[in-house]
């Protein structure tokens, strides 16, 4: 399985402005190898960066795209769904029984819900509000999604194991086709090795190993 280093920082050192722009996030390893093994389009650079602390995961994607996409024609899963996007997604185990899902549009909209095998969703539930801050910056060619969870609740719901969180990186990114239509395209951290586009398979996660505070 992939992995990525997850930096300790002090507590409450990061600040959530939506921009990234925390110098403690100099600290942080960039993860930028996103594929999209489906398309054959050349794709436009995406950072991932993650930290911890005491109390809190956080993390940051950085996408460059200068024409983003949302759907505002209503607030809903669907209007998220149609939406250019950034995911993470986090599981227990291999069985995925159940697996937690975020996924997240520039204008910070979360779509979250509790998943299990064969793409069995449960819109219903929510990650708690209290334990997750999202905010956003929209830029001329970039756009940044940062947030921060609560290791209680990632403690709660069995993700952090032996210090490691097993995780699954995603983007989606709309395009319009010549139908005046918008499709698609799907990238991700960890290629899953199918035929279609499939996030919600286990072979689609990697690990975020905690890293000891130096």
């Amino acid at each position: 399985m992939k992995k990525y280093k997850v930096q300790r920082v002090e507590n409450n050192a990061v600040k959530i402005s939506g921009k990234s722009d925390s110098i403690f996030w100099n600290k942080a390893e960039a993860l930028t190898d996103f594929s999209s093994p489906w398309s054959s389009q050349e794709l436009a650079k995406i950072s991932f960066k993650a930290l911890y602390d005491d109390e809190k995961f956080y993390f940051s994607f950085s996408v460059h795209d200068s024409e983003v996409h949302i759907d505002t024609s209503g607030d809903g899963i669907e209007n998220i769904g149609n939406s250019d996007r950034v995911e993470l997604f986090f599981r227990k185990n291999k069985d995925l029984n159940p697996y937690y899902c975020l996924e997240i549009d520039p204008s910070v909209r979360i779509m979250d819900f509790i998943a299990k095998p064969n793409k069995d969703f449960d819109f219903l539930w929510n990650w708690p509000k209290e334990d997750i801050i999202v905010k956003s910056d929209i830029q001329d060619h970039l756009f940044v999604v940062e947030g921060s969870i609560s290791l209680k609740s990632m403690k709660s719901f069995g993700l952090i194991q032996d210090n490691k969180i097993e995780a699954g990186i995603f983007r989606a990114k709309y395009n319009l086709e010549q139908n005046k239509e918008y499709h698609p395209t799907w990238i991700t951290w960890v290629n899953p090795q199918t035929e279609e586009p499939n996030f919600h398979i286990s072979s689609s996660f990697g690990i975020l190993e905690l890293a000891q505070l130096q």
